[in-house]
C-alpha cells in the first residue's frame, strides 16, 4: 500500500465515524453473517432520496396517522433499521452491539432512556443527538436473549412527534416518554337520578 492510499485508509477508518456522526447517522455493522442464522429479519436503509420517494406511498388523504408521519419524514434525511430474531439464546454477536453503543458516546449524544431488566434479561437504550435545543439524530439500541432492534433516524427531529413514525419505514413500536401529556377528558354532566316514586 503507498503513502496516499493507506493516508486515505486512515482518514476513512479516523473520520469516518466522526464526520457520520455530525449528521446524526450511525455507521451501523452489515450483519451479513446472521441473515442465515436469523428466523425474521429487518433491514431498512433509506437515505435522503429514497425516504423522499417513499414518503410520497403515505396516503396522506386516507390515513391522519400516514398523514403525520409524511409531515414528520419531510424534515428527515435517513431512517436505517436492523433487527435480528433467532430461535436460539444469543446466537447473535454482542460485540457489534458494543460497537454501535461506543459511538454513541461521542459529544452530542445523550441518553434519555435506559432500561435494564435482570428478569428477563432485556436492555434498552434511547439517545439523541442534540445540537442546541434540537435533535438531528435519535438512535435505539434494544436486545435481548434471543433478538436485537438498532433504530437509527436521522434529520430535524421532533421527539414529540416521534410516535408518528412507528409501524411505517419498518420503526417498530419505540416506546419513547416523550412528556406530550393526553388531551384533557371533557367531564361529564352527572345524571339526574329519578326521585322514587311515593307509595299510594
Amino acid at each position: 500500500m503507498n503513502a496516499r492510499a493507506a493516508f486515505v485508509t486512515a482518514a476513512l477508518i479516523l473520520g469516518g465515524p466522526a464526520f457520520a456522526q455530525t449528521k446524526g447517522q450511525l455507521q451501523l455493522p452489515e450483519f451479513a453473517a446472521l441473515a442465515d442464522k436469523a428466523s425474521e429479519t429487518v433491514n431498512v436503509t433509506l437515505d435522503a432520496s429514497l425516504l423522499r420517494m417513499a414518503c410520497r406511498f403515505l396516503k396522506a388523504d386516507e390515513d391522519p396517522e400516514q398523514a403525520a408521519a409524511k409531515k414528520l419524514c419531510t424534515g428527515l434525511t435517513g431512517i436505517y433499521v436492523r433487527h435480528f430474531a433467532f430461535d436460539n439464546d444469543y446466537a447473535y454477536p454482542t460485540g457489534d452491539l458494543n460497537g454501535v453503543r461506543r459511538q454513541l458516546s461521542a459529544p452530542g449524544w445523550s441518553r434519555i432512556v435506559e432500561a435494564r431488566s435482570k428478569k428477563e434479561n432485556t436492555n434498552v437504550d434511547v439517545f439523541v443527538l442534540l445540537n442546541g435545543d434540537k435533535a438531528q439524530g435519535l438512535s435505539i439500541i434494544a436486545s435481548e436473549p434471543r433478538e436485537f432492534t438498532i433504530v437509527n433516524i436521522v434529520g430535524n427531529i421532533d421527539l414529540e412527534q416521534i410516535h408518528d413514525l412507528e409501524g411505517n419505514f419498518g420503526v417498530p413500536n419505540l416506546e419513547i416518554d416523550t412528556g406530550k401529556k393526553p388531551a384533557p377528558v371533557k367531564p361529564t354532566a352527572p345524571q339526574k337520578i329519578p326521585a322514587p316514586e311515593k307509595s299510594k
